[in-house]
């Protein structure tokens, strides 16, 4: 195993899309800009959803078109469908650089999937199967994620054998990374445990991210399981930016800093600088409103 851990860097797209208050394009430039330059080797910028339902992202394509790319830092776009393809690789093919990886999402559990994307698993996975073609095509990276993967809202807790039939279906479609995502905040230890196991079955650890949200207070403790287990790839959002729709008022994604802390505090090396990390948390939480 290796002794670096890389975290995976969601504020910009998992935190921000949950704020109220339409954050002006050229600050999520300036954010993004901001953490490029801290080391963290992958930025989620945005993505190609539709405005409707998630009108945060509506500017995701002047977001992308005004990234400096000056540094290493990899980024990416979440895209659930072929008319999110479209519309960002109208802006992508005409420029010299831009983002190199494609997100695509699917539940674990069928009533998260019903309520949140309006279908089946199955059909989840038949909407984004030209997505995943067009960005090999393309030459673009892909990410697999993975919702519910402890507990769903609507269903109760997720068996650890329907996340692993999740990553299945995924990987049969490309052998991508996966994010594993406790997306309502109520996995522990012994859950997550349990279900990166199975999972373990079907994807090797070093293809694993751990994504946490911290709504019961467990997020690093599940961390620390995750570790335990192999992984060395977690998502975090800076500033602790997001929440959980259905927990409202609950905080967030884990904030990229206390990641640092507890991955670094058991010996692992995470290449970032802290002094950039704490800037761009102060801005992401003025982007809130909280100083």
């Amino acid at each position: 195993m290796t002794d670096t851990v890389t975290i995976y860097e969601v504020g910009p797209r998992d935190g921000l899309q949950n704020e109220a208050r339409i954050i002006p394009t050229a600050d999520k430039i300036a954010l993004i800009d901001l953490l490029s330059a801290s080391g963290l080797p992958a930025v989620e910028a945005g993505s190609f959803v539709s405005p409707r339902w998630v009108p945060q992202m509506a500017d995701s394509g002047d977001v992308i078109a005004g990234l400096s790319y000056d540094h290493a830092t990899r980024f990416c776009v979440l895209i659930p469908n072929l008319t999110g393809w479209s519309a960002f690789w109208r802006i992508r093919a005409a420029m010299p650089q831009g983002p190199d990886e494609v997100a695509v999402f699917i539940s674990a559990s069928e009533g998260f999937s019903k309520a949140n994307l309006n279908c089946t698993i199955a059909e989840s996975i038949d909407r984004f199967r030209p997505v995943v073609a067009a960005a090999n095509d393309a030459g673009l990276g892909l990410r697999g994620y993975i919702s519910c993967v402890t507990d769903c809202p609507f269903d109760g807790p997720t068996p650890p054998t329907a996340v692993a039939r999740a990553a299945e279906m995924l990987r049969d479609l490309a052998p991508m990374p996966l994010s594993l995502g406790d997306t309502i905040g109520k996995g522990t230890p012994d859950t997550v445990a349990a279900m990166v196991r199975a999972v373990l079955n079907v994807a090797p650890v070093s293809d694993l991210a751990g994504h946490f949200h911290d709504t019961g207070g467990l997020a690093l403790a599940n961390i620390d399981a995750c570790l335990d287990l192999g992984l060395r790839t977690f998502d975090a959002a800076v500033g602790g930016l997001g929440g959980c729709p259905y927990a409202p008022g609950a905080p967030g994604n884990v904030a990229t800093c206390a990641v640092i802390e507890l991955v670094e505090g058991r010996g692992f090396r995470t290449g970032l600088d802290r002094t950039i990390i704490d800037k761009a948390a102060a801005m992401a939480r003025a982007m809130r409103g909280q100083e």
